[in-house]
């Protein structure tokens, strides 16, 4: 299993860093629009689509993606789409974890594909405006998941003693949320200290964030993230449970699925355009 995982986490560093790293922007937009399709397809199965429609929500996705390429929105999208974003996912997110594992598929199929395909896009668009934006801010907001989610690991295995939600994800506690939060909160104070040190391509996340709303505003905004971080996880893992399924497909071997990967991504980009576009 683990030989499996470090080829295919290979074969995706091997498509994606070339792309990301290019000097324009449209190859990494086609690449992610091909993976957050594969996601919608994933997302219809685990919600009860028959095979035939979760295929057909899978291309819709793909295609009001390629839409918005064609648009010129994945270069500068309008910032309502951020707004909405946010809307879908504190109100979404809420409702998902209020009602739990049992309460999800007792909500309409339509509420349930629509939630997750706008969730998607708007990831999507997210994902492309950033790589317009720059590789400094790309790689900040990647790295405040990856940070988030490292810190609360080791957080939760040291001080973990209060489950944050127990029918849900068992692992997850209070704890290791705190921890979390606690490592972005160190990861912004550095990378805005690097920004000031050297000359980069564009002002990260956390350099844009400070230059609107003060240190302060700073905090609270990647404390924020580090936190919806955290819903997109437990939602992810909320729909498989009710799904009954341990991964999201079998899409990448030893990894699961595409929505297994980037379940934290999902509200952290488009919000953290909110944040920043205010």
């Amino acid at each position: 299993m683990l030989k499996q995982r470090v080829i295919t986490a290979l074969v995706l560093l091997a498509m994606l860093l070339p792309v990301l790293f290019a000097p324009v922007a449209w190859p990494f937009a086609v690449l992610t629009l091909v993976f957050i399709g594969a996601a919608g397809w994933e997302w219809a199965r685990l919600n009860g689509a028959v095979a035939g429609v979760a295929v057909a929500l899978g291309l819709l996705l793909s295609a009001a993606c390629a839409l918005a390429l064609w648009a010129g929105w994945s270069e500068h999208a309008p910032s309502l789409v951020w707004w909405v974003a946010t809307l879908v996912w504190v109100l979404g997110g809420a409702l998902a974890l209020k009602v739990g594992p049992s309460g999800w598929p007792r909500l309409s199929k339509t509420l349930r594909w629509a939630l997750g395909l706008i969730a998607l896009w708007t990831a999507w668009l997210a994902l492309a405006n950033a790589k317009v934006t720059g590789i400094n801010f790309i790689l900040s907001v990647f790295c405040l998941v990856w940070a988030a989610d490292i810190a609360a690991y080791f957080g939760g295995r040291t001080f973990g003693k209060r489950k944050l939600a127990p029918a849900i994800s068992p692992g997850k506690s209070w704890e290791g949320v705190w921890s979390g939060m606690l490592g972005v909160l160190v990861l912004s104070a550095a990378w805005v200290a690097l920004d000031h040190s050297f000359a980069v391509d564009s002002k990260s996340l956390y350099s844009r964030l400070q230059e609107r709303h003060g240190s302060v505003g700073l905090a609270g905004v990647v404390v924020f993230l580090a936190a919806m971080s955290v819903v997109g996880d437990l939602v992810e893992s909320l729909v498989k449970r009710a799904a009954g399924a341990k991964d999201s497909s079998a899409l990448l071997p030893g990894h699961g699925g595409v929505l297994d990967r980037i379940d934290a991504l999902l509200p952290v980009f488009p919000l953290a355009l909110a944040m920043s576009s205010i």
